[in-house]
């Protein structure tokens, strides 16, 4: 493939070696597609997803979306009981739809 996602794919690795996410305090990891935004809050220590969110269906910008799934994610987390995550940006740059998630996590009551 190309030289760029070799190079988010080395960014990704790095990060993730970083953070761990725990039942308590679980990771949240995303993806971004041309098409949807996916955010899944993951139990590394199980190696399991507790929950999970995406923008299919959704309309508006892409943006708009991202922003609406980063809310979804924490109405599922507030349902369990989970205030508090760690961030993983799979390697993508933090702006754009990936900070548009971002905020609409916070908005929705998750702290990281």
């Amino acid at each position: 493939m190309g030289k760029k996602l070799t190079k988010r794919e080395k960014v990704k690795l790095r990060v993730r070696s970083q953070i761990v996410g725990k039942s308590n305090k679980p990771r949240l990891s995303i993806f971004k597609s041309n098409k949807a935004m996916y955010a899944q809050l993951i139990d590394d220590v199980k190696g399991v997803t507790i929950t999970a969110a995406n923008s299919a269906g959704m309309s508006g910008t892409k943006s708009e979306q991202a922003s609406l799934v980063g809310k979804a994610i924490a109405e599922k987390a507030a349902a369990m009981n989970i205030s508090q995550i760690v961030f993983d940006r799979s390697g993508y740059i933090y702006h754009g739809r990936v900070k548009a998630l971002a905020d609409g996590a916070r908005e929705g009551g998750l702290q990281f």
